[in-house]
């Protein structure tokens, strides 16, 4: 629906002397202190920060007004790319089918019993339908990205053969090694999130919990590359799928004890979680590669090019799409103000500062 400006209505109604009162601009609504942030119009407020961090927070170990602050202008920086890609989405009529919302919901769940998984909703304070909810603008911002992103790249058979011939070295082996790609989960919230989805675990229960998840996917058929792009909390490798390349045996043999064992002891094609510190991989062994030549007529050798093209390309293409979506949008984070102009208050103190007028971008 195109915009209407109703002042200029009124202004061409009763043009013969009321021109330059038409012309002026109306003062702004105020905005609540539980107002956080504005997207294009739309409020996103403390409770729907709160909801945000409650999905995500670990009760057995509080933090300090100063470091929740911190984690919640993170989480909000999330959810006003979440509003602007949801947006996006609704503007070019992509929907979620309430069976895949469904489907997400069941998996969401799949390590807990109803009662356990109620028990876990009601600690967070959250509902059934807050969940849903949460998958839904989830799946909504995957689907955008797959179609004004993932579907748009190309790699040609010229630009696989030119990339071969300028690295053909790489693929000369001077040592028997292995195929080897991973899903990185870490406790931590991370500084740079890379995966398509933004998703983040952000406590050792999160980490523990999405990781199984994955695991669980895995067995279901998911695919790996994909599940890597979507959820790896590894900046470089969640672009490529996980791919790690072709790592030498003598590399592999150096690695740490738990990660050497399962590359040398399991099947090539099965993928097992490595756990150290709270940190969690899934590492997959894609293959075991003789030493030796690869040349273009062996399908692996083009293949694993093409993936890598596809990926540093769609990379590109993702954070560009993301940065232009950002700046069309217009956003104020009345919260982050707060705080600065408190010299870092905590979010109660924050909040209870002086209401502020809507303010372009």
């Amino acid at each position: 629906m195109s915009k209407l400006n109703i002042s200029a209505v009124v202004c061409a109604l009763v043009a013969a002397g009321l021109v330059s009162a038409c012309r002026s601009t109306p003062a702004p609504a105020p905005v609540s202190a539980d107002t956080w942030a504005v997207v294009d119009g739309k409020a996103i407020t403390r409770a729907d920060v709160d909801k945000a961090f409650q999905r995500e927070g670990n009760a057995a170990q509080p933090l300090s007004e100063e470091e929740a602050l911190t984690a919640k202008l993170g989480l909000l920086d999330n959810l006003i790319m979440e509003e602007i890609l949801v947006a996006k989405a609704s503007g070019l009529k992509i929907e979620v089918p309430e069976s895949e919302v469904e489907a997400a919901y069941i998996q969401a769940k799949a390590n807990l019993t109803d009662e356990a998984f109620q028990q876990e909703l009601t600690k967070r304070n959250l509902t059934a339908t807050d969940m849903r909810d949460g998958l839904r603008r989830q799946l909504l911002t995957q689907k955008l990205i797959t179609q004004e992103v993932s579907s748009k790249v190309a790699v040609t058979d010229q630009q696989v053969t030119d990339f071969f011939n300028a690295n053909r070295a790489q693929f000369n082996l001077p040592e028997d090694a292995y195929h080897l790609a991973q899903i990185v989960v870490t406790p931590v919230r991370e500084q740079q999130v890379a995966n398509r989805t933004g998703d983040d675990a952000a406590t050792p229960q999160a980490a523990a919990a999405k990781i199984g998840q994955l695991m669980e996917r895995l067995k279901g058929g998911a695919s790996f590359a994909d599940l890597a792009r979507d959820f790896s909390e590894d900046p470089e490798s969640a672009p490529r799928g996980g791919d790690l390349g072709l790592v030498p045996l003598s590399a592999v043999k150096q690695a740490a004890p738990a990660l050497r064992d399962v590359v040398l002891q399991v099947t090539p094609g099965n993928a097992r979680i490595v756990s150290q510190g709270g940190a969690h991989t899934i590492v997959l062994v894609v293959a075991k590669e003789a030493a030796g030549q690869r040349d273009l007529s062996m399908p692996e050798v083009k293949q694993r090019i093409t993936d890598g093209l596809k990926a540093r390309q769609e990379q590109l293409l993702r954070t560009a799409f993301l940065a232009a979506a950002r700046t069309d949008a217009d956003v104020v984070n009345h919260i982050a103000r707060r705080v600065v102009e408190s010299k870092g208050k905590p979010p109660a103190s924050a909040a209870a500062s002086s209401p502020e007028p809507a303010a372009a971008k």
